[in-house]
């Protein structure tokens, strides 16, 4: 089973760089490339891919508003945002807008495959970084204190539910399912869903 995967860059050499990386990834497929926020649409529109990897600052339309329009006509399609920039409103607004992930483009190839495969998967996916900025962002004097809506998402994804399923469970969109994951992520200081639910049970916030 492969997963088509959209490259989105306004730099050839870095979509160039890209491919090489993946090239030798058996299940990734790349089946396109675009260089501006309106191509990137219109590819996705003609594509249908798996994955979209999107650059957050491109011409003729950012990467973020590029997220929410193909979130928005394309459902089943999950955009990982592949960045040089980390600040905290480029990272809310990038979750706010569908996207399922925030690498840096300083990730290692291995961990790039990855976040690909757990996208597609409906997994949410933060570079290291990223995690610890949002970390720092919502800190309080007791971070791994989970609001009662996120433990609810918390137990769900503990039961191997998809950002999908636990919207349709609890009556909300996938979108705010994608945004109470990254707030987990960020009040346990972890990266992925398996460390969150492993954190969660070693605070007793899980039986």
């Amino acid at each position: 089973m492969t997963i088509s995967v959209l490259l989105v860059d306004d730099h050839t050499v870095i979509r160039a760089g890209i491919r090489a990386l993946l090239h030798d990834e058996d299940d990734l497929v790349i089946v396109g490339e675009a260089a501006t926020g309106a191509e990137a649409v219109r590819a996705a529109r003609a594509l249908a891919p798996d994955v979209v990897l999107m650059d957050l600052r491109l011409p003729a339309g950012d990467g973020v508003t590029a997220t929410a329009t193909i979130r928005a006509a394309l459902p089943r399609t999950r955009v990982v945002i592949l960045t040089t920039y980390e600040t905290d409103g480029d990272i809310l607004r990038a979750v706010e807008a569908g996207a399922a992930g925030y690498l840096l483009k300083d990730t290692s190839p291995a961990e790039l495959a990855q976040a690909v495969r757990a996208a597609a998967r409906g997994e949410t996916v933060l570079s290291p970084a990223v995690a610890a900025r949002l970390l720092d962002r919502v800190r309080k004097p007791r971070p791994e204190t989970l609001s009662k809506r996120e433990v609810q998402v918390l137990r769900l994804v503990a039961l191997g539910r998809t950002n999908a399923d636990i919207g349709r469970d609890l009556f909300i969109t996938e979108a705010t399912v994608k945004t109470y994951v990254v707030r987990i992520f960020s009040k346990l200081g972890v990266s992925d869903r398996t460390a969150a639910v492993m954190a969660a049970v070693q605070a007793g916030i899980l039986s």
